[in-house]
């Protein structure tokens, strides 16, 4: 594979894809919205990935996809809007690109398929380390447009005889340029523990993002061959806060069943799939003084 379309390339994610991939040998199409005029890419089509013809245009020439484009909150439209605009632009590049005959892709899903942050009520999982076989709580359209993509997946995978890998992303930051996002949100978690609660303290920097979806498209399954779906969970080894993860959740999540101990500041998921299917282990973790959570 050396020519992959990126959906979303306009992203702070996709755009950290589009760097990586060129450092590797690939060559690149982005599909966007808006072209800024910087994207790294070589390529650019604008169009919406909820367009078919669009994303046809796109697919010209690309032999793997990583699927980006969607609306990254609950908050960015209205609850129909939300649902129907990811949902649809899953299927849309998912299905045209295995009618292109294009049998690697990966895709952007959440932390949020699994429902805690942003439903009506607050939802608690039913064990810890997370993982990929605890339930849905999926209440708001975001987090359920993550589990329906993650099942669009998987049905193109049949469908198509495509390896997807949906990539269950937590916060994605960066820690390079002047903008000090990932900073900032380290910052304010600090002296807020209990806002990345229902997110379990979990980050990623862009780079390891990029990085992991690189891998994606060649994951390490002898049933690959044959078109399947995967989901992992990709996120730092370390949680986001200076705190003991055991106090954190002693505090913010008390009565939830530990399988494990966590040790220090070891992030409470399981990042097992991540590091079997993809050999992916986040290389950009940030280094912070442990403190007794006050």
């Amino acid at each position: 594979m050396q020519h992959a379309l990126i959906t979303g390339a306009a992203g702070l994610i996709g755009r950290a894809t589009a760097s990586h991939l060129r450092d590797l040998g690939f060559t690149t199409t982005g599909l966007v919205l808006e072209d800024p005029g910087d994207v790294p890419v070589d390529r650019v089509v604008v169009g919406d990935a909820t367009d078919r013809s669009a994303v046809i245009t796109a697919l010209d020439g690309v032999d793997a996809v990583i699927h980006l484009a969607a609306i990254p909150s609950p908050s960015r439209g209205t609850a129909d809007e939300v649902f129907a605009v990811n949902t649809q632009a899953t299927f849309t590049v998912l299905d045209a690109a295995g009618e292109a005959g294009i049998t690697h892709a990966a895709i952007a899903s959440s932390i949020n398929a699994l429902g805690y942050r942003f439903g009506p009520v607050p939802g608690r999982p039913d064990q810890l380390p997370l993982h990929e076989g605890l339930p849905s709580q999926a209440a708001d359209p975001y987090s359920l447009s993550k589990l329906v993509d993650e099942a669009t997946a998987a049905a193109m995978a049949r469908r198509h005889g495509m390896t997807v890998v949906a990539l269950r992303f937590p916060m994605v930051g960066s820690q390079e340029g002047s903008s000090g996002q990932l900073r900032g949100f380290l910052d304010h978690l600090a002296a807020n523990p209990a806002d990345g609660a229902t997110d379990f303290w979990l980050y990623l920097d862009d780079r390891d993002a990029a990085r992991a979806l690189a891998l994606a498209l060649s994951p390490n399954s002898p049933h690959t061959h044959h078109g399947t779906a995967h989901v992992a969970f990709v996120a730092a080894s370390l949680t986001s806060v200076p705190y003991p993860t055991e106090q954190l959740i002693d505090r913010y999540h008390p009565g939830v069943p530990r399988t494990r101990v966590f040790p220090g500041r070891a992030a409470p998921v399981d990042l097992s799939v991540a590091r079997e299917l993809l050999g992916f282990t986040a290389e950009h973790v940030v280094d912070l003084p442990e403190l007794e959570l006050p």
